[in-house]
C-alpha cells in the first residue's frame, strides 16, 4: 500500500519547531476515555485509558499506545493518535507508565526506558480478555525504546502482531550526552524538573534516604539526565550505575531479534539524539522497516502548512497497520 513520504510543513522545517509546534499549539477534541486500573503483581498499579472500550468478543485490532518520558493522555500525540485510530476502525488504548496518569504510584520505584515487564503484563492481560482481537502497539520516544526492546527480548512470546516505534532513543548513552548540548538542554530542563517533582513526592511517601545516596534537600543539584539516572533510576531499578542502565536498556542491541512486522520512524534532526543511534542494515532483522527522514524533530513530523498542519505520523501509522490487516 502506497503512502506519502514525510515533507515538513512550509515554515516548520526547523527541528525545534517540528518538536514544539504540536506539543504547544495543536488543538483537537478530547477522545472519550474509559479508565481501566491495572494491578501489577508487586502491588503497584497503572491507569490504562480506552477510547471506546470493546466487548470481549471483539475482533477489531487493538492498538496499544506507549507514551514518552513524562508523557500521558494529555500529550497531544496520544490524543491525536487515539482519534485517528478510532476513525480508521481500530481500538486504541493507552498504557500509562507507573505514576504518569496523574496518580502517584504506590512504590519507591517508577518506570524506565528498558522496563518491559509492565508492558508485557498488560499485553498478556489484553490477550486473555480479548482472545479474538489482534494486538498491535505504537511506542513514542522512551515508549518506543521499551517496545523495541520487548519485541527483541520476547520475540516468540510478545503476543503482538505488529508494532511501530517513533523517535526512539535506542542508544540511551548517546541520547543522554546529546541532551546536555545546545537547545536540547531546554528539553532536558523541562523534563528533569517534572521528574524531580515526582521524586520529591516519593521522599514524602517513602523512606527514600535509606534507598538512595542523596538527601531530599540535595535533589536540586541534579542538573542532567545522567545525574538523575545515576542517583535514582539505576539504583532503584536494580542497575549498578547509569552506564549499566543505559547499556542494558538500549533497544538497539535487540533489533536483530525482532520477528514481527515493525516500523521504526526516526528523524536525522531529532534534538533528543544524534545519528549515532541509527542502526546499520546488519543491526536490524528482516522484519524491521526503518524510515529515516531529514526533518521531523522529536515526535513532530508536522506536514501541510503552519495554518493547516497535518500530523503525518497518524497517517503513516494507520497506513502501515492497514497494509497488514489481512495478515494479522
Amino acid at each position: 500500500m502506497k503512502y506519502k513520504l514525510f515533507k515538513p510543513a512550509a515554515g516548520l522545517k526547523n527541528a525545534h519547531l517540528q518538536t514544539l509546534y504540536p506539543a504547544l499549539l495543536r488543538r483537537q477534541p478530547l477522545p472519550d476515555i474509559e479508565n481501566e486500573t491495572f494491578e501489577f503483581e508487586d502491588g503497584d498499579f497503572t491507569d490504562c485509558y480506552w477510547h471506546h472500550k470493546p466487548s470481549v468478543e471483539t475482533r477489531k485490532t487493538i492498538v496499544i499506545l506507549f507514551h514518552g518520558l513524562q508523557g500521558s493522555f494529555n500529550s497531544s500525540y496520544i490524543q491525536g493518535m487515539m482519534l485517528a485510530l478510532d476513525k480508521a476502525g481500530f481500538t486504541a488504548v493507552l498504557m500509562h507508565f507507573r505514576g504518569c496518569s496523574g496518580k502517584a504510584n504506590r512504590l519507591p520505584r517508577s518506570y524506565h526506558s528498558g522496563d518491559t515487564e509492565d508492558a508485557k503484563a498488560w499485553i498478556r492481560h489484553l490477550k486473555e480478555q480479548y482472545p479474538l482481537a489482534p494486538l498491535c502497539a505504537v511506542g513514542y520516544s522512551l515508549g518506543g525504546n521499551m517496545l523495541l526492546k520487548l519485541l527483541g527480548e520476547h520475540n516468540n512470546t510478545s503476543l503482538l502482531s505488529a508494532a511501530v516505534s517513533i523517535s526512539a532513543p535506542i542508544q540511551l548513552d548517546v541520547s543522554a550526552k546529546r541532551m546536555k548540548k545546545g537547545f536540547s538542554r531546554f528539553y532536558q530542563y523541562y523534563l528533569l524538573r517534572n521528574l524531580k517533582v515526582t521524586l520529591k513526592q516519593k521522599y514524602k511517601d517513602h523512606k527514600m534516604q535509606s534507598l538512595l545516596s542523596i538527601e531530599k534537600k540535595e535533589l536540586g543539584k541534579i542538573k542532567n539526565f545522567y545525574a538523575f539516572d545515576e542517583i535514582y533510576t539505576a539504583p532503584i531499578h536494580g542497575f549498578d550505575s547509569a552506564e549499566d542502565y543505559y547499556q542494558r536498556s538500549s533497544a538497539k542491541q535487540f533489533l536483530t531479534r525482532i520477528t514481527i512486522p515493525t516500523l521504526i520512524i526516526q528523524a536525522l534532526d531529532d534534538p533528543f539524539m544524534t545519528n549515532e543511534v541509527l542502526p546499520d542494515e546488519d543491526e536490524i532483522s528482516d522484519s524491521v522497516e526503518l524510515e529515516v527522514y531529514d526533518h521531523g524533530g522529536h515526535v513532530g513530523f508536522v506536514s501541510g502548512t503552519v495554518f493547516k498542519p497535518k500530523y503525518w505520523l497518524e497517517e503513516r501509522v494507520i497506513n502501515f497497520l492497514e497494509a497488514l490487516n489481512n495478515t494479522i
